[in-house]
């Protein structure tokens, strides 16, 4: 076979990036990006650079957290927000759908 390294890789990986089906489908865009942290994270670099060399650890800690904390006011909410207490008790989902509702469907058809 022409890529028998590349199908070893994701066979053996195979469950780990398949863990994204474990989630609630609504969280899905939120689990394919890095933006928020990026977002996050660029304002308080930004503001620090500026800054340079005048700033103590401490001084250096509370405008970052000011500065994040300003930045929050600006945040989009996460979709499927009401699935985040299902998934901190151990609720399991499949294919992006609670396990339990699914089990209910198939067992009605």
């Amino acid at each position: 076979m022409k890529y028998d390294k590349a199908v070893a890789c994701l066979t053996k990986d195979r469950d780990v990036l398949l863990a994204f089906y474990d989630f609630p489908a609504e969280h899905w865009k939120h689990l394919r990006t890095t933006n928020p942290i990026e977002s996050t994270f660029a304002t308080v670099r930004h503001r620090t650079v500026r800054t340079k060399g005048c700033l103590s650890n401490r001084t250096a800690l509370a405008m970052i957290f000011k500065l994040t904390e300003a930045a929050q006011k600006s945040w989009r909410r996460l979709d499927g927000r009401n699935q985040l207490p299902k998934l901190i008790t151990g609720v399991k989902f499949y294919d992006g759908i609670e396990a339990h509702s699914q089990d209910a469907q198939t067992t009605a058809a």
